[in-house]
């Protein structure tokens, strides 16, 4: 008999059904037993009056693997509206140790630690298992957007013979006796792409070895990149993002159900001069620190009544030298960051597009071209006027769901004390 899953029960009133999943929960009362079977859709109630499966059912680990055959009967009180009488129990894996918490309350109440040691039980939590269900809708989203708009998905190496981002905060490795390192982001293909379609996107893990133990750090996390060609600046890429991000929240809602927050059609922006004025931070400050950050984001929902705000022009001192400058005033950049509730979640601008302008960038930065060889030959062959964007996709989950680190929307996380499980 086919099985069929727990919100399909209802819909088979009378019937004999096939039902398997995790023991959630046993409720042993004294003349009936009731044992809930969680599967990916829901919780199935069944009823166990039986002597001998009720004996069977005592000795059930929480989290022991089962199927179950009875008849589905109507009982609008029941987790799917209906539950499954005179059942017939095959165990198919059993548990016969003690969980480390349980997984039936409302709330884990494990510290993170704990939960992220167990990763593979407590990503069954309801509240765990919801935020992976909401980037997979944002990743969803964010690519039927972008498809909508002729991008073309792409998919880059990640392991490269330099640093993309002309920093220290790589992660090394032997390539066969040869020096190699884990991609920081997949910029510099993505913009070779642009000279094949134009339009292009990758959804992908990117590695950052900076050492950083914050709320809000990992050492891989997801990227979602897109780059453009044939723009007139960092503003057609800035509203290519506002759509995307619409996109991302509009598939969360529809597949999830989670509140998300309204996306203006024009998200307000910000000069970096101007956001440190409103930040209350000094005029020569080169960067936004997170209590900065956190104010621009009180200023936009209090003057603008979004969630969101673009800051623009940060100096170019602090931007990557495939940078595009601010041409009225070249110690500004073409580049922006989006903030959403006080928290970067988008890098991204224009990029330079001609050969000499990257020789002299590296040349003023004291770099050696050399290194970047193979990235810049593709600029002597012509490329048009491009940017892109990169969103942190943990980032984005931990804001949606209100999570207070970014670990607990996380699968697996990487960061400066864990590589396991």
């Amino acid at each position: 008999m086919q099985r069929i899953l727990s919100t399909e029960l209802a819909r088979h009133t009378g019937e004999t059904v096939t039902v398997a999943g995790w023991v959630h929960r046993r409720r042993l009362l004294k003349s009936v037993a009731f044992l809930i079977v969680r599967d990916a859709a829901g919780l199935t109630q069944v009823v166990v009056t039986e002597p001998e499966l009720r004996a069977r059912v005592e000795e059930l680990g929480e989290e022991s693997v089962v199927e179950l055959t009875g008849t589905v009967t109507a009982n609008p009180a029941a987790p799917a509206g209906a539950e499954l009488t005179a059942p017939v129990l095959r165990v198919l894996s059993a548990v016969g140790v003690p969980l480390p918490f349980d997984l039936h309350r409302p709330a884990l109440s494990a510290t993170l630690p704990t939960q992220l040691d167990h990763a593979a039980l407590s990503l069954r939590h309801p509240s765990r298992a919801t935020a992976l269900r909401i980037a997979a809708a944002a990743t969803a989203g964010f690519r039927a957007t972008l498809e909508r708009r002729r991008f073309v998905e792409i998919h880059t190496p990640k392991i490269v013979a330099a640093a993309t981002e002309s920093g220290a905060n790589v992660f090394a490795l032997d390539y066969f006796g040869r020096p190699a390192y884990l991609a920081q982001s997949p910029q510099f293909y993505k913009q070779l792409m642009v000279g094949v379609f134009e339009r292009v996107y990758e959804v992908g893990p990117v590695f950052r070895a900076e050492p950083h133990d914050t709320a809000r750090h990992l050492a891989q996390y997801t990227s979602l990149d897109a780059e453009l060609g044939f723009i007139a600046d960092h503003r057609d890429v800035m509203a290519v993002l506002t759509e995307v991000v619409a996109g991302m929240t509009a598939t969360v809602a529809e597949r999830t159900g989670a509140a998300v927050p309204t996306v203006p059609a024009e998200i307000p922006a910000v000069h970096f001069a101007e956001a440190l004025r409103i930040a209350g931070a000094p005029a020569d400050e080169p960067d936004l620190a997170p209590a900065h950050e956190r104010a621009l984001g009180e200023w936009a929902l209090r003057e603008h009544g979004s969630e969101f705000v673009f800051v623009t022009g940060y100096p170019m001192r602090k931007r990557p030298f495939y940078t595009h400058p601010q041409p009225s005033d070249p110690v500004w950049s073409n580049s922006f960051d989006l903030l959403f509730r006080g928290l970067e979640l988008v890098t991204g601008g224009q990029r330079l597009h001609r050969h000499a302008d990257y020789e002299a960038a590296l040349a003023a930065r004291g770099e050696p071209a050399a290194a970047y060889r193979g990235y810049l030959d593709a600029f002597r062959y012509g490329m048009p006027p491009h940017g892109g964007f990169a969103i942190g996709l943990e980032r984005f989950v931990a804001r949606v769901t209100g999570a207070a680190n970014v670990r607990e929307v996380t699968a697996f996380p990487r960061d400066l004390h864990r590589i396991t499980p």
